[in-house]
């Protein structure tokens, strides 16, 4: 069994979940009712709220906060310093007590530095939102967003090379395949939705 590392200036309040293998790190602070997976790596300052689950074998970089009812799921990188939310329209008068708005960010996505990702949204899996960008609505597997707000502006593959389809709406039922250059996985295009043939 891999054994669990946190830092001596790192807080991992009780009832707080942790999976075998996870590092984290210094000045951290994770509350009751997290739940963190294995193998993941929290960065230098990372909060992680009650109600925030994390999968296996995420990577956040350092100063990310790790709001209630955000879900990241297995493999996620989140870069330093990329901003979640959880409110809408916060008032400090008017506290909403617990009753957040979700988010949930899929298998493999890839969050670039300084991103921000508006609550409500779903970050698809394998996508990848650029540095600085700011989420407001959400993005679909695979897409590559950038810029304020974000838009879609290329795909991505699995392995982070990017795919050569373009940004425009294909024909109803037209079909275009593409070939990663670099792994040689293979994706199909429809519309502006994008899957792997053949994923497992």
């Amino acid at each position: 069994m891999k054994k669990i590392y946190i830092d001596k200036t790192a807080v991992v309040d009780e009832g707080a979940e942790i999976g075998e293998g996870t590092k984290i790190w210094h000045f951290s602070h994770v509350m009751r009712g997290a739940k963190i997976g294995k193998d993941c790596v929290l960065g230098q300052n990372t909060f992680v709220g009650d109600r925030a689950v994390i999968g296996d074998r995420v990577k956040i970089q350092n100063n990310v906060s790790v709001y209630g009812l955000v879900t990241l799921e297995d493999d996620v990188f989140v870069g330093p310093s990329a901003v979640f939310t959880n409110d809408l329209n916060p008032r400090a008068p008017y506290p909403k007590h617990g009753d957040w708005v979700p988010t949930l960010v899929k298998k493999g996505a890839s969050l670039g530095a300084n991103s921000t990702i508006v609550c409500g949204t779903t970050i698809g899996k394998w996508a990848f939102v650029a540095a600085g960008a700011v989420v407001t609505k959400s993005v679909p597997d695979y897409a590559l967003v950038m810029g304020v707000p974000a838009k879609i502006s290329g795909w991505m593959c699995e392995c982070g090379e990017r795919l050569g389809f373009d940004t425009r709406d294909t024909e109803e039922g037209e079909i275009i395949v593409k070939t990663c250059p670099k792994c040689g996985r293979k994706y199909e295009k429809i519309g502006m939705q994008v899957k792997q043939i053949g994923e497992k």
